[in-house]
């Protein structure tokens, strides 16, 4: 059983659907790359690229890929069921390019759903992250009647409602404006330096603002 990540090791991978082309040089893929506990990385792609597949193969939801992966020493390709939904429930968080919500259930439901399973954030933190990010009058409103930045926001504060050792977030600010990225920014890394954690965030172009980051390119 995995207790904490500080490493997560990508050791020669390349999704299997590029194994038969001639892909550009890339920080990612058919090389070394270690991702560190504590650190901010940005990954950025064009369109196609495979940043969300790397986010995918990391959260264990694809393994189509050749190489290994790696959390400190252990092979992933080792970790049975269990494991995994221990590891998404206590050391990765992830926010997916599609954001996953319910359409038919409000803004609060759908944080209270992640949040009630793990009863790791204070409903009053949620509140003042709504606010933050100028979504606390949308609380109560289905989300499929929201519109996409604001599902966005939504989305990252879900994320934000476990423990983690490193979150993922796929194109998590495509449809903010840059005021909104940078308070996303701000709450994101509050959490993440909280927690020691490390934050591994893609972008095609409007990438969330962070301080300092390691930038690799796909």
């Amino acid at each position: 059983m995995i207790d904490k990540i500080e490493r997560i090791c990508l050791e020669g991978m390349l999704p299997r659907v590029f194994v038969s082309e001639e892909i550009p040089p890339s920080d990612v893929w058919k090389v070394s790359l270690t991702f560190r506990r504590g650190m901010r990385y940005l990954v950025e792609a064009a369109s196609g690229g495979g940043k969300s597949s790397m986010c995918s193969y990391i959260y264990g939801s694809r393994n189509d890929y050749e190489g290994r992966l790696m959390f400190d020493a252990t092979d992933v390709s080792e970790l049975g069921i269990g494991e995994w939904q221990n590891l998404r429930r206590m050391n990765l968080a992830y926010l997916p390019q599609e954001l996953s919500l319910f359409p038919e259930l409000t803004a609060m439901q759908n944080i209270e759903l992640k949040n009630g399973l793990t009863g790791h954030v204070e409903k009053g933190r949620i509140e003042e992250w709504l606010h933050v990010l100028g979504i606390d009058s949308r609380r109560d409103y289905p989300v499929g009647r929201m519109s996409i930045g604001q599902q966005q926001r939504v989305g990252i504060i879900r994320s934000l409602c476990q423990p983690f050792d490193f979150i993922l977030l796929d194109e998590p600010v495509s449809h903010l404006d840059e005021e909104n990225n940078r308070k996303a920014s701000e709450i994101i890394c509050g959490e993440a330096d909280r927690q020691g954690a490390g934050v591994i965030s893609t972008s095609v172009g409007n990438p969330l603002v962070m301080e300092n980051p390691v930038v690799l390119r796909l």
